[in-house]
């Protein structure tokens, strides 16, 4: 009986346990059907779904070659730099890439690449079987590791490749496209091959020479032959083993259909000619592209400058940060169309490289900007000596320095000529005007305090005296007026709020200077009827599908003096380089009429020279990085100035000043500054406002000639304001005159 019971007992045991077991099994069971019946829905979804890697974001999201271009001086579009970060991509088009490459890729890649729906089964079991990652990736899934980076050897990457390659390869089938035509497309243009370069257009150039299109069918299958492994098998840096693949590539051809068996033995007994063979030899589009290549090492200072310029508009226009246009610079393919002149920016190169004209070769510093009247810059220059390396420090738009005398014209004369405090030919004490620290200011560049004598608004501009630029700003337009107009409307961006100051306006000794692109800018409008522009380096910036992002072609200025005053302040600014007193003799441009200003700081420590032609006008500094005296004779800055200026006007045309605005052309008394009538004894030529004249020489006759009285207009002006009762007026002030001669003495 107990045994009987013990089997009942058992065999309910394991009835139990089967029960369990079973219930267990229906649950997993149940489970998996819907865990499985939920990845199949979401499997069918997606890759039924809308295309999960697009060819627009694609080419958006990849890093790409900036180009930047110039005009040469037969008008030509030239290629001037490229830029690019870690990765050299210059995207192309299929119907651009020959149909040899797209076969040597086939054949060697993925030879049922046209047959399969983005996944080669066969392939692929294989690959799950091996549990490895060689030799089962068709190109479609190749595309897919070379958008994502992804490559680690895992089930569940594989899993989602294959995902992804059957739904690109459905989703564009069902919009319409060659889905294979758009995949290998990309694949091209995205595959790795070494030594940087990024897709075949960049390998073709940098291993051929060559545009993608023109190479023949061993220089294809050599290209294709480096994907297994691009950073040991190119052909330059591993010529063998490049070539026993290359060769493979080729039985791979010719088993494919795709060339002939001429063909493939006239491909395998090529000679090929790569970029660093002796026998290479580059026609002359290569080599603008190789110096490309070759600048893009160490880029001019005017390559460095348009890239500031880009990013800093960039910043602006597109809401972005320093970092987002970096990348937008150095991997967005954006074509940036500088406004360089090639023959001036070279000139500018040799000078400086070559430190001709310098006064002290070994050590000296100098900075050099060129611009046209509307804003262009021609030429820039940042650094004495050869460059060592990319967007170093450019003096001429980063390192501001003293300005000496050259802010004269700038921050007193132009103003006050505007609101009419002065003529040409107004007569000013030449005394100083006020003390600091106790001590009497200004002295002149002659270290006197003036000669207490009254002269010209021209003999001091042309000699460069303190004492009157002083005066005018303190008793005639005002600190507060000077200040205002160099900041508000002349575009200097370094002064400081301690720079509102009568010392510091009158004579240039500013907290921290100006720039000589600054500079440069805003004397440009006294060149060009007043107007000032702001300095551009590039006329616009198209993005890699060729839209616009940035467009300076329309570049319209600001009327910051009327024309009348801007004509008025260029004659005088002559004077500077032909009168025999003036400060920049002998350093005016060969044959051109030239405008100038000087500039000497404290101790001889910063040299300047501000200068223009009827084409362009230029600013030069000189002098050391660690101030300190500059021990030369003359101007090194003018001599600069002279010898670029010289050569860039040699084979220009003609071309004078014009005068456009209605300004009178007269004769005034050298010693009272006012119109001259028969009997003064010594006299000079002007110019006036019609509305603004300055009256007659006390004492005198008041009738001029015809041809004295006629304006620039043509019309005949009735001379008022004659004062014959011996007096001139002074910032308001009649004062009586006591004609004296100015004494001939040089300033800077």
């Amino acid at each position: 009986m107990a045994t009987a019971t013990k089997k009942k007992k058992n065999k309910n045991s394991v009835s139990t346990a089967g029960a369990i077991l079973i219930s267990i099994l229906a649950v997993i069971m149940f489970t998996g059907i819907i865990v499985f019946g939920y990845v199949g829905i979401n499997l069918l979804t997606f890759v039924n779904g809308d295309a999960s890697i697009t060819l627009s974001s694609i080419k958006s999201s990849l890093n790409q070659t900036t180009f930047l271009y110039a005009t040469d001086s037969d008008g030509q579009t030239v290629e001037l730099t490229r830029l690019h970060g870690t990765e050299n991509r210059v995207w192309i088009d299929l119907e651009d890439i020959s149909e040899t490459m797209q076969k040597a890729f086939v054949a060697l890649e993925d030879q049922r690449f046209y047959e399969h729906n983005g996944v080669d089964w066969i392939r692929t079991i294989g690959v799950f079987l091996k549990n490895n990652d060689q030799g089962g990736s068709t190109i479609t899934q190749q595309l897919i590791k070379n958008i994502t980076g992804k490559n680690e050897v895992t089930y569940v990457r594989k899993y989602h490749e294959i995902l992804t390659a059957l739904n690109i390869e459905k989703a564009y089938a069902a919009e319409g496209y060659n889905s294979k035509d758009v995949i290998l497309e990309a694949y091209l243009n995205t595959v790795y091959l070494g030594k940087g370069c990024y897709g075949v257009k960049t390998a073709a150039e940098t291993y051929f020479g060559k545009d993608v299109s023109e190479l023949n069918i061993a220089e294809c299958a050599t290209i294709a032959a480096i994907t297994k492994n691009p950073y040991s098998s190119d052909p330059i840096g591993n010529p063998e083993k490049n070539r026993k693949r290359m060769e493979y590539c080729l039985e791979c051809m010719l088993g494919e259909g795709y060339i002939t068996q001429q063909e493939y033995e006239e491909a395998l007994n090529y000679e090929l000619i790569l970029t660093n063979s002796e026998k290479y030899v580059s026609d002359g589009e290569d080599e603008e592209e190789e110096a490309a290549e070759t600048n893009t090492d160490i880029q001019s200072f005017y390559v460095d400058y348009v890239i500031s310029d880009v990013i800093d508009d960039l910043m602006e226009t597109q809401n972005c940060s320093y970092s987002e246009a970096s990348g937008m610079i150095y991997g967005g393919g954006l074509q940036i169309y500088t406004a360089v002149d090639l023959d001036v920016q070279e000139i500018l190169e040799d000078v400086y490289v070559n430190k001709k004209s310098f006064a002290d070769k070994k050590n000296a510093q100098s900075s050099m900007t060129i611009m046209d009247y509307e804003g262009r810059v021609v030429g820039i220059i940042g650094q004495a000596g050869k460059k060592e390396g990319n967007r170093v420090l450019n003096r001429a738009v980063d390192s501001p320095r003293p300005a000496g005398s050259t802010i004269k014209p700038l921050s007193s004369y132009g103003p006050a000529i505007e609101s009419d405090e002065i003529t040409y030919s107004t007569a000013i004490l030449d005394k100083s005007c006020t003390t600091i620290n106790g001590r009497q200011w200004p002295k002149n560049y002659s270290g006197n305090f003036g000669s207490g004598s009254y002269v010209t608004v021209q003999n001091a501009l042309a000699r460069s005296l303190n004492t009157v630029p002083a005066r005018i700003i303190k008793d005639m337009i005002g600190v507060s007026t000077s200040y205002k107009y160099l900041t508000e409307k002349m575009g200097f961006t370094t002064l400081t709020e301690e720079d509102e100051d009568l010392a510091r306006l009158s004579i240039g000794s500013l907290s921290y200077g100006m720039t000589t692109l600054e500079m440069t800018a805003a004397y440009c409008a006294y060149g060009n009827g007043g107007k000032y522009y702001e300095p551009y380096s590039y006329y616009k910036v198209t993005d890699s599908n060729g839209d616009i992002l940035l467009d300076n072609t329309s570049n319209s200025g600001e009327q910051i003096f009327s024309a009348e005053t801007a004509e008025i302040v260029r004659e005088l600014m002559k004077t500077v380089v032909t009168s025999p007193v003036g400060t920049g003799r002998g350093d005016g441009v060969s044959g051109f009429e030239t405008f100038a200003k000087t500039g000497t700081t404290d101790d001889y420590k910063d040299r300047w020279f501000a200068g223009g032609t009827p084409y362009y006008f230029a600013t030069v500094w000189y002098g050391y990085d660690q101030p300190k005296a500059i021990n030369a004779s003359g101007n090194p800055a003018g001599d600069i100035f002279k010898t670029v200026m010289d050569r860039v006007h040699k084979n220009l045309a003609d071309k004078e000043f014009e005068i456009t605005s209605d300004i009178v052309k007269k004769y005034y008394c050298s010693t009272c500054g006012k119109l001259a009538s028969s009997t003064t004894g010594s006299s000079m030529a002007g110019w006036y406002k019609s509305d603004n004249l300055p009256g007659y020489c006390a004492g005198h006759a008041s009738q001029l000639t015809t041809e004295e009285t006629t304006s620039a207009s043509g019309t005949t002006t009735d001379d008022t304001n004659n004062n014959s009762n011996g007096t001139i007026n002074i910032g308001g002030v009649e004062v009586t005159v006591t004609p004296v001669v100015p004494p001939e003495v040089t300033g800077f």
